[in-house]
């Protein structure tokens, strides 16, 4: 048995790289995707035997509706329980209750997570042609079944990051109803305005209360319609009314 040809053991090498990396790549998109999914879920805690959420402050989200376009299923808070919440400002504008979305197919489902998972099988497939290529060359039997056997433990340890392509869709929740993103935020807005009209809701004033101030003045004369009126009456009946003489000065200060 000859020497083994260094470049079979450069494609060993490379090939296992390249599918190390692939496997790298494929883990930091998916520690990506669930630090993301826990900030839009404001760190809420997901218990599976309920299928519901639980918030900071021990309160409940349930299932609502089931969106078939984007295949996540949305669970809501009360209204009734969200809005005198202390914490409501740094959780959810909303007056309609905390909504939270969850996906209901496996990681990944979303177009990004796929997107990232592509770029691993690209990887792991140039990991994969480097020993096949090599193969082609002109060499000896051993040198072939090395490369051989590399290129099936490539394809075997590869085989994880290619099983999003053969799972099905997970099957649509029966007891929910099905509800597009449009008529979400319709629904939402629907229960926004019932919350305010039954006192629930944050109802926000269009203007500044008006605070009756002082009466006008003009000098050091107040300025008061009806008991001004009065003393010119009477100023008018009878000239010589100690009034008359006030009078007369409110008439000039006016």
């Amino acid at each position: 048995m000859g020497a083994i040809d260094s470049e079979v053991w450069f494609a060993l090498t490379y090939g296992g790289f390249l599918l190390m990396v692939a496997h790298i790549l494929d883990l930091l998109a998916r520690r990506t995707a669930t630090k993301t999914t826990a900030a839009r879920s404001g760190g809420f805690t997901y218990h599976e035997d309920h299928d519901a959420w639980k918030c900071s402050e021990d309160q409940w989200l349930w299932p609502i509706s089931f969106d078939p376009d984007n295949r996540v299923t949305r669970y809501q808070a009360s209204a009734t329980v969200c809005n005198p919440c202390p914490v409501k400002d740094t959780c959810t504008t909303s007056d309609a209750g905390r909504q939270v979305a969850r996906n209901i197919d496996p990681w990944p489902s979303s177009e990004a997570e796929r997107f990232h998972r592509g770029i691993a099988c690209v990887v792991v497939v140039l990991g994969l042609v480097w020993p096949l290529a090599t193969m082609l060359q002109q060499r000896t039997g051993v040198e072939l079944v090395i490369l051989g056997a590399a290129a099936v433990t490539i394809a075997v340890c590869s085989w994880p990051l290619w099983s999003h392509l053969r799972r099905s869709p997970a099957g649509f929740p029966a007891h929910l109803r099905h509800e597009g993103l449009d008529e979400s935020v319709a629904t939402r807005e629907a229960g926004r305005l019932r919350e305010v009209a039954r006192g629930y809701g944050n109802i926000r004033k269009t203007g500044p209360r008006q605070v009756p101030g002082p009466a006008k003045t003009t000098g050091d004369t107040v300025h008061s319609p009806y008991s001004t009126r009065w003393t010119e009456r009477e100023a008018e009946a009878d000239p010589g009314l100690p009034g008359a003489a006030t009078a007369g000065t409110r008439e000039k200060n006016r």
